[in-house]
């Protein structure tokens, strides 16, 4: 009898946890199990700040995946298309061609993109800062934009090189900030051309507060933090236009700036569109179990669906973080394991462990487990959890490592130039525009077969 595939898209924190809870309690015989991503590692979003300052290496946030999954089968691609009648995923290998993957239990993990609105110019000229390609782009973005205004002659020019500007005041567009800041900061000083002063970050929100989710008083200090470092908050606030080297807010007012680094909210992979499945807000509508309604072999979880919050009730869900993506992925094995046993399925229940923001140095706000801390003590909170959540120990080692090295010997500032010729926008680096319609994906496999 040929073994049941279960097929996992996305090797995110969902995805990778999902595959690890199969392999932990399955057996080879018992079921094959397929991890469809373009990616060979886990990448741990929440210190990308932390690459594009230059911190820590690319590598020590991206552990390799085959350091992680022992028996998962790895394809390197994107899945863009499903027939869930025909059990068939298209798939888009990162070569460029496609294949049809055939599966018996879906989970579908595709995560999230970068969220953006109908602004004049965003796509075209923002940066997100969503993958480790994005991250490092940054970097070397922004010390090229000090680079050039060093030699520039042109004061004009100089002004619009030195001007950042960060749209989101949650976690990742705050630690960006944060994190960024201090690099030019610290830049300035090797820059005998270059008047600190000049150098200006913004950072604006169309919400009233900053970081709401941390309470009045961790979201106050963050906020009293990041203006006496220099950076100017502007709350209520928002773009309203992008162009190649101005950045026009909704207030009227216009900066010449060539840096525009948009991180105001995620949204769910453009794959979940194509099902043509109910959604909230984008976000695949699932039961508390995690199956899709309708299709009991389809599973969901992580940022691309909008899991039952049980814990709080009256319809919420649970929000897109890292916390929740692993242990829904978790949950998400158990009852794809119970399912094959013949075993009820069980609802996803987690209460929230608490929030931890590291703005760079000694600086941080945290709230673990509702207690709120700042300074150093918040700051021995966030890395440590950083460090639990890491994957593997290579990960940790290098991460710690980098983090000493950096607290020692202080910040460099090179460009490497990898990316310098290539285009940027989000578009280039979130891929969203290869995913095939629910009709695509049948004409195909009526053409080609089911594989």
């Amino acid at each position: 009898m040929e073994r049941p595939r279960v097929l996992i898209v996305g090797g995110g924190f969902a995805g990778v946890e999902c595959a690890r809870g199969l392999e932990h309690s399955l057996s080879a015989e018992t079921a094959e199990i397929v991890l469809v991503t373009p990616n060979n590692y886990e990448l741990y979003l929440p210190l990308l700040p932390h690459v594009a300052a230059g911190v820590v290496t690319p590598q020590s946030i991206a552990p390799s995946l085959r350091r992680i999954l022992r028996r998962t089968r790895l394809v390197p691609g994107g899945v863009i298309g499903i027939d869930t009648a025909a059990k068939v995923c298209v798939v888009r290998l990162i070569t460029g061609e496609t294949t049809d993957v055939r599966y018996d239990r879906l989970v579908l993990t595709p995560g999230s993109i970068t969220r953006t609105f109908d602004i004049p110019g965003l796509t075209d000229h923002a940066r997100g800062m969503k993958t480790l390609a994005e991250a490092a782009y940054i970097r070397d973005h922004v010390i090229a934009q000090l680079d050039i205004a060093a030699a520039s002659t042109d004061p004009e020019e100089r002004a619009a090189r030195l001007q950042f500007v960060v749209v989101g005041g949650g976690y990742a567009g705050t630690e960006t900030v944060a994190y960024l800041q201090r690099l030019t900061s610290a830049a300035a000083k090797r820059y005998p051309r270059l008047d600190p002063t000049q150098i200006k970050w913004h950072l604006i929100d169309i919400a009233p507060k900053l970081m709401p989710e941390l309470g009045e008083r961790l979201g106050q200090k963050a906020l009293e933090l990041m203006r006496r470092r220099g950076t100017e908050v502007s709350l209520g606030v928002s773009v309203a236009e992008v162009t190649e080297d101005t950045v026009e807010f909704t207030d009227g007012r216009v900066l010449p700036c060539r840096t525009l680094i948009w991180t105001a909210g995620v949204a769910a992979s453009p794959l979940i569109g194509t099902l043509g499945a109910e959604t909230v807000r984008g976000r695949l509508v699932v039961d508390a179990d995690l199956t899709v309604p309708g299709m009991p072999d389809v599973l969901a979880c992580g940022d691309a669906a909008a899991v039952p919050d049980l814990e709080k009730g009256g319809g919420a869900v649970c929000p897109p973080t890292a916390q929740h993506a692993s242990r829904q992925g978790k949950h998400a094995a158990r009852n794809i394991i119970a399912g094959l046993r013949g075993a009820p399925r069980t609802p996803y229940r987690h209460k929230d462990l608490g929030l931890v923001v590291d703005l760079g140095g000694i600086d941080a706000v945290s709230k673990p487990m509702g207690y709120e801390l700042t300074g150093l003590p918040a700051q021995v909170a966030a890395r440590g959890y950083h460090l639990l959540a890491l994957r593997t120990g290579v990960a940790r080692f290098r991460t710690v490592a980098n983090w000493l090295i950096n607290a020692t010997a202080g910040d460099d500032f090179v460009r490497t130039g990898f990316q310098a010729e290539k285009p940027a926008t989000l578009r280039d680096f979130e891929r969203t525009d290869v995913y095939l319609s629910q009709e695509d994906v049948r004409e195909r496999l009526a053409a080609h077969g089911t594989g």
